[in-house]
């Protein structure tokens, strides 16, 4: 990326955003505001949370005194992230919609958006994440007269941008960041990079931001909000009702009403049922889902899986993967979660099988499984076939024992 001055913020109409524009402004940089809107509809109260937020990245803009835009991208989210996520509940699987809006809508549609039509050098968001050249020369104010050479050398070797963990560990989001393109983290900056939420918040109450500070945070599915997921759910898929089956002794427990409103490692509702019931397996060709009595239950656990190709951030796998098939790293599916230790297998066909050092609870296909070394976040792939659980296992372990202890009982005595 050549010099920069001119940066497009995405505006959420929250804390996050509201603050990385300001800090983009104060470091002297040419800062537009522009708000998405990816949804559209009203949410339970029936009221369209997006204005409201449209309208509270407005008044920050005008704050700071810089250009605000409003751009929709509510076809785009539907034909591109919302429909894949319908497909994959059919398929039985629980996708990440965050992953995906970054994935096709922020850091695609948005990211040309702000560098093609607005003519910017560079995106930003309020994300707690840092890229390798976020220290660089690359961001710096100062102007550096153009190369005299008109042609790039056709040998020389960009390094690739790499992403790493922010400095708030705990509210880092580099998990939901796994699957952006190369050429975007390349002209993205994240302003919050070395700075915690508590901070953050400071900044915002200094600012006088404070009609963004009274806001909660966003838990929902992403630009969809907070609601009740079964109802949500089944107004876009048909109902498939199917029975609760114990794994332990394949009695029926109770019914469900679709495998598609239940997802791994979750509470079963089962009426009548006196003692808590988890989801632990589905089988959409019969409409069963598999219900284990206990949160920590063995068939909950399991150590390995195979992602579909993986997405590499750097482009390509890390040298020591490329060159001997194997790595050792690190593993979360979920945003949060403690990263597990692993040994990462590459296929012939770009998927990579995971190996974990110990089982972990509730491994969920159409999950992403994302690979950390360090505090860099290498990229992620889905999760589309998973190994035994430890509950599988252990029935195996015990069968072959009463089977050779059959064999046993009915081998004759050696007559002396």
């Amino acid at each position: 990326m050549g010099f920069v001055r001119h940066v497009v913020c995405a505006m959420s109409g929250g804390v996050d955003s509201s603050v990385a524009a300001l800090l983009l402004k104060r470091r002297g940089y040419s800062v537009t505001g522009v708000f998405m809107k990816n949804w559209d509809s009203l949410d339970e109260s029936g009221l369209c949370s997006s204005e409201r937020d449209c309208e509270d990245a407005y008044k920050v803009c005008k704050t700071l005194d810089i250009p605000f835009h409003q751009v929709s991208y509510v076809k785009e989210y539907w034909h591109e992230v919302f429909s894949n996520l319908l497909k994959e509940y059919e398929k039985g699987r629980t996708p990440n919609p965050d992953i995906l809006c970054n994935k096709h809508i922020k850091f695609n549609h948005f990211h040309k958006y702000a560098i093609n039509t607005l003519g910017a050098d560079a995106m930003a968001t309020g994300h707690y994440a840092r890229t390798s050249q976020e220290d660089a020369e690359v961001f710096q104010q100062t102007y550096t007269a153009p190369p005299t050479k008109l042609f790039r050398d056709r040998f020389e070797i960009r390094n690739p941008v790499r992403l790493h963990k922010g400095a708030d560990l705990f509210k880092d989001q580099t998990f939901f960041l796994s699957q952006i393109s190369q050429d975007a983290l390349r002209q993205t900056l994240f302003p919050l990079a070395g700075l915690t939420k508590d901070f953050v918040k400071k900044i915002a109450a200094e600012a006088g931001f404070h009609h963004v500070l009274k806001k909660k945070e966003s838990m929902g599915i992403c630009f969809i909000g907070e609601r009740n997921f079964e109802s949500f759910i089944l107004e876009y898929l048909e109902s498939k009702p199917g029975n609760f089956v114990s794994i332990e002794d394949g009695t029926i427990k109770g019914t469900h009403k679709g495998w598609f409103t239940l997802t791994l490692g979750q509470r079963a509702r089962i009426g009548g049922q006196k003692d808590a019931w988890f989801v632990v397996d589905k089988d959409i060709t019969t409409g069963d889902v598999f219900v284990a009595p206990s949160t920590d239950h063995l068939s909950l656990y399991r150590d390995t899986m195979r992602t579909e190709r993986f997405h590499w951030i750097a482009d390509e796998p890390p040298p020591a993967l490329a060159r001997t098939q194997m790595m050792e790293c690190h593993f979360r599916f979920i945003h949060q979660m403690p990263l597990t230790p692993c040994t990462v297998t590459l296929n012939m066909d770009s998927s990579v099988w995971i190996s974990l050092s110990q089982p972990v609870r509730a491994l969920t296909p159409g999950q992403f499984a994302v690979l950390y070394k360090g505090d860099e976040c290498l990229g992620s792939g889905k999760i589309i076939q998973m190994g035994p659980s430890e509950y599988t296992l252990q029935q195996g372990r015990e069968r072959l024992i009463a089977a050779a202890q059959e064999k046993e009982k009915q081998t004759p005595e050696p007559v002396s």
